[in-house]
């Protein structure tokens, strides 16, 4: 399997990022500003790799547009009131990508971020260059729809089958299945490896780090 992929898509928060147990919180402090009942820290997992519009709709189904736009606000400004930095990383993060990179892999970014925040978090962290490419939810379609796999193997010209998604939630294992690509799951964010096998992965790491001794 070591020279199967010329591709690897990682997804970003809760496999890249350890940064689950802060947009849990994130999630559950905005809830609370807006007067809804506070989803439980599993619930506020659940959603994570969602589009933040799909994640607030999925936790809070009963509450009008004005409530969901408020929730989404405060979301956001409690989010980004913590600034990331390389420490946000998973530990040898940084060093696995410059890795694949000597071995000549691409790399690029599949996330339920907006670009925006996404540009911010990968600068602050230093690993911006790594990339050749990435795909937010506001540029395409929300996970588990495939539409950001399928864009970033046409801007990148490779093959499904030379393609492999790396992903911390259910989320990213059924967009891989639904893109028909392989996936590895790994369990340092927002879902079990009995929640990710269930999408039928090649394997579930414990850390994205655990990439390099398995492809």
């Amino acid at each position: 399997m070591k020279q199967r992929f010329d591709l690897i898509v990682f997804d970003w928060d809760g496999t890249l990022m350890d940064s689950v147990d802060w947009i849990t919180h994130c999630i559950q402090q905005a809830a609370a500003a807006a007067g809804q009942p506070i989803p439980s820290e599993q619930a506020a997992k659940d959603i994570i790799g969602l589009s933040i519009e799909n994640a607030i709709a999925t936790l809070f189904p009963a509450v009008n547009a004005e409530t969901r736009a408020f929730i989404t606000e405060e979301y956001a400004k409690e989010f980004h009131g913590k600034t990331a930095g390389p420490d946000d990383l998973f530990p040898g993060v940084t060093d696995m990508l410059l890795t694949l990179r000597a071995q000549n892999k691409r790399l690029a970014v599949a996330t339920g971020k907006k670009a925006a925040g996404l540009r911010l978090v990968m600068r602050a962290s230093g690993v911006q260059d790594l990339f050749c490419a990435t795909r937010s939810a506001d540029q395409t379609a929300s996970k588990p729809n495939p539409l950001m796999l399928l864009e970033l193997m046409a801007e990148l010209g490779v093959e499904k089958q030379r393609t492999l998604m790396v992903g911390d939630s259910a989320h990213d294992m059924q967009m891989a299945k639904n893109a028909g690509i392989a996936a590895i799951g790994v369990t340092c964010g927002a879902h079990s490896a009995e929640v990710l096998r269930r999408h039928q992965p090649l394997a579930c790491l414990n850390y994205p780090t655990d990439l390099l001794e398995f492809i």
